[in-house]
């Protein structure tokens, strides 16, 4: 479920030819049909709908992704560290999957009520050894079954990695920022398995879609904050400064 061909918004695809930046009044789509998806018997999407369905193409898919990575599912535990708006979706996307505990690494007491909202069963705001040793505890002496990590820090990927049970798995979609070097030895030793990366979000689109038509789920609840799209720049500084969780851009 990857890609051969890459290219990002802003850039130059792989035959040298410009792609329009995403955050504009318009922009030019590069094969447009495939990768964009109609959304069947909607032509007017209310504002909460219109949040959900944003969220296919970016957070939602992701946090899908991870929660697959993880092998969450019927009776599997599982810890999510992060807690910005893919790490809430990956919370969101684990109980859709059937998990039966969900633990979400958060200090923030708004993201911590979305976080319960989608189905978190219990909040650790311990980091560290501290963090993977109050998962112990509220799992009764073990770690858990599955562990999404949703940050791309060094600092998370630690996180995440030791509070993973032996035999465990671990899926990671936070964008790495440097340092997170996975420790060979460990995974050889404790049999953890790890996958993730870059969501194919085309690919999940249409069973998510239908979740969403049908209120099944509602990621899009994520956007906290609407500003005019002249406006970019502070709705980067408010998300940096969790003054917000997702900000929505508008015309």
């Amino acid at each position: 479920m990857a890609c051969e061909h890459l290219a990002g918004w802003g850039g130059r695809d792989d035959t040298g030819h410009a792609i329009d930046g995403g955050q504009g009044q318009a922009v030019r789509v590069p094969l447009a049909d495939s990768t964009l998806v109609k959304v069947p018997g909607i032509t007017e999407p209310d504002d909460a709908l219109r949040k959900s369905l944003l969220t296919l193409s970016d957070v939602m898919a992701t946090g899908h992704h991870a929660a697959l990575a993880a092998k969450a599912g019927p009776g599997r535990t599982v810890v999510v560290v992060g807690d910005g708006a893919v790490g809430l979706c990956g919370v969101l996307a684990a109980k859709r999957l059937g998990a039966e505990r969900i633990i979400a690494m958060s200090r923030h007491a708004d993201r911590q009520a979305i976080a319960r909202e989608f189905g978190a069963t219990d909040i650790v705001e311990e980091r560290g050894a501290e963090g993977v040793a109050r998962v112990r505890e509220l799992l009764g002496g073990v770690l858990a079954d599955s562990v999404l990590e949703c940050v791309g820090t060094k600092e998370s990927m630690e996180q995440a990695l030791h509070s993973t049970r032996p035999g465990g798995a671990l899926g990671f979609v936070g964008v790495p920022t440097g340092g997170g070097e996975v420790p060979l030895r460990y995974l050889f030793d404790t049999n953890i398995s790890i996958g993730g990366g870059m969501a194919p979000a085309r690919t999940y689109i249409p069973e998510l879609l239908a979740d969403v038509l049908d209120g099944s789920i509602n990621p899009g609840r994520v956007f906290d904050v609407v500003m005019p799209l002249e406006e970019a720049p502070e709705a980067y500084r408010a998300m940096d400064e969790r003054r917000a969780i997702k900000v929505l851009l508008t015309p």
